[in-house]
């Protein structure tokens, strides 16, 4: 059909493919194929303008008029492969692409499953910080609260008991620590009520120094939570708190 558009020049014998390009033409070395490829295309273009020229229609008119299957590849990068090519290989780098996109998708639901694993609960952020209404504390008691499942003491103190504190001689503690460095405002202390020796929970307002005393194995603490005497190595834990106001503490 295309020789019978374009003249005798482009027609072919009787059962063989019409081509544009004599077999003459072709590549005889690896050096030659992209001189080869311009050739072929200049070659075409030719072909489809003088066929053009004949008909009395521009290049462009005459090729979308005259539509043709037969069209040149540029071969000179990589070979053109064929209808059913029985190494498959088109379809297999579609899937080894898409198997990419999978393990990569996958990795990533992995990640972020991990990630939210080791974010806290609600029941554990909301047990991070404790509020105390300090309203109701009289002077010279202590409360008991559960602040992240061990007991915290919040003790008012007295003046006597702030003066007791302040008048120990820091240099003969077993833990060096001035009552200062352990509370926040002189009249309130923090602590966590867990002996430092073997973990029991001390008794408060008792003791030889009027503080803390631990029925265990006999640690005695005094009002500023300092040991004393007995068995424990450290002074009674200062947790992180904070004052929001006058009459409200916040533990943690």
């Amino acid at each position: 059909i295309l020789g019978q558009r374009l003249g005798a020049s482009f027609t072919a014998p009787l059962g063989t493919t019409p081509s544009l390009f004599s077999s003459a033409s072709q590549p005889s070395s690896f050096t030659d194929v992209s001189a080869f490829a311009q050739q072929r295309r200049n070659q075409g273009t030719d072909a489809l303008t003088q066929a053009a020229a004949a008909s009395g229609l521009s290049p462009t008119v005459y090729a979308i008029k005259n539509p043709s299957n037969i069209i040149p590849y540029d071969e000179h990068v990589h070979e053109k492969f064929p209808v059913g090519d029985p190494s498959k290989r088109a379809f297999t780098y579609f899937v080894l692409t898409g198997g990419r996109f999978v393990y990569a998708s996958a990795l990533r639901v992995a990640v972020l499953k991990l990630i939210l694993s080791m974010t806290a609960t609600k029941d554990v952020l909301a047990m991070a910080a404790l509020e105390i209404d300090l309203s109701k504390v009289e002077m010279g008691q202590t409360v008991t609260v559960k602040w992240r499942g061990k007991p915290v003491f919040v003790r008012h103190r007295s003046e006597s008991d702030i003066e007791d504190a302040n008048k120990v001689d820091v240099s003969k503690l077993r833990d060096p620590q001035t009552d200062s460095e352990r509370s926040l405002k002189p009249e309130w202390l923090v602590v966590v009520g867990v002996c430092t020796h073997l973990g029991c929970v001390p008794l408060p307002n008792a003791g030889d120094y009027h503080g803390w005393f631990c029925p265990c194995h006999g640690s005695h603490y005094d009002t500023s939570g300092r040991v004393r005497k007995g068995p424990a190595p450290y002074n009674l834990e200062v947790p992180e708190y904070k004052f929001l106001d006058e009459t409200t503490l916040q533990v943690g």
